[in-house]
């Protein structure tokens, strides 16, 4: 198996903040969010091939982060030929990009760069080897109203199978998102091209799973701990907060923390 982190986009919602700067490079309690990803894979010995995506704009800030991580994968950049939101290929074009890049032929673990979460990936994987279709990575918000219009929404049955899946709904069948961490088996993988030629989105991957569960099975791996989705200033903020006092050994989170000042961490 292998894996790829993707940080191919602009985070237009976070400008000026990510105007000059790739989300997944923003610190987190003076370590980049992506540095936090990254070291979650030391131990996983069933992956040996890490990749981190990004966009020609980002790729000298990728390439100076990169050479200094010390890592006993074989940690490789891949970047995508744009440099503007204009014309960039989105999350599903990417992939589609690295697939065909690097002509992978496997099962593929992916996880959006600016995700931080305190599941052990091993859980995921070991979750992985008892079915053989794609898996989701599912976290229960718990409540309806932070889940409307912002979250990609699944339904999951008695058998962990997804039934249903919305991308950002008004109105939302559940409080179970996607949290952008996905294992794609195979034969599933190579359906993004039929997917693309479709003229569907190439964008948000909630399209992508939702085309996916119509035609095969797919699993929902539901998982508890934090969770964060850096899509804000305040949930930026929020997740500084919580990883400092972590590191403090005063760990506590809840999605609905009191509001916090934003102020830009040194990395």
């Amino acid at each position: 198996m292998k894996a790829i982190i993707l940080a191919g986009g602009f985070a237009k919602r976070m400008w000026p903040l990510t105007e000059n700067r790739a989300k997944a490079l923003l610190p987190i309690a003076g370590k980049p969010i992506i540095e936090h990803i990254l070291k979650k894979f030391e131990h996983i010995s069933a992956i040996h091939d890490l990749y981190v995506s990004t966009n020609k704009k980002f790729e000298n800030d990728f390439k100076r982060r990169i050479a200094r991580v010390k890592t006993t994968k074989n940690l490789s950049l891949i970047v995508e030929p744009h440099n503007r939101e204009e014309n960039k290929m989105g999350a599903i074009g990417g992939l589609k990009f690295f697939i065909d890049t690097c002509k992978i032929d496997d099962d593929l673990l992916v996880i959006a760069g600016d995700n931080l979460f305190e599941f052990d990936i091993d859980e995921l994987l070991d979750f992985n080897t008892m079915t053989t279709d794609s898996v989701v990575a599912l976290y229960d918000i718990a409540d309806i109203e932070t889940v409307r219009k912002r979250f990609g929404v699944a339904v999951v049955n008695e058998k962990g199978n997804i039934v249903a899946f919305e991308e950002k709904p008004a109105e939302p069948s559940s409080t179970l998102i996607s949290t952008g961490i996905y294992v794609f088996k195979r034969a599933d993988l190579q359906l993004i091209h039929a997917y693309l030629d479709e003229k569907m989105n190439p964008d948000a991957p909630g399209f992508f799973i939702k085309w996916l569960t119509a035609k095969r099975t797919v699993k929902g791996f539901i998982f508890t701990g934090y969770w964060f989705d850096i899509g804000s200033f305040k949930l930026y903020a929020d997740a500084n907060t919580t990883f400092k006092h972590e590191k403090k050994g005063r760990f506590s989170w809840h999605l609905k923390r009191h509001d916090v000042r934003w102020t830009l961490p040194q990395a």
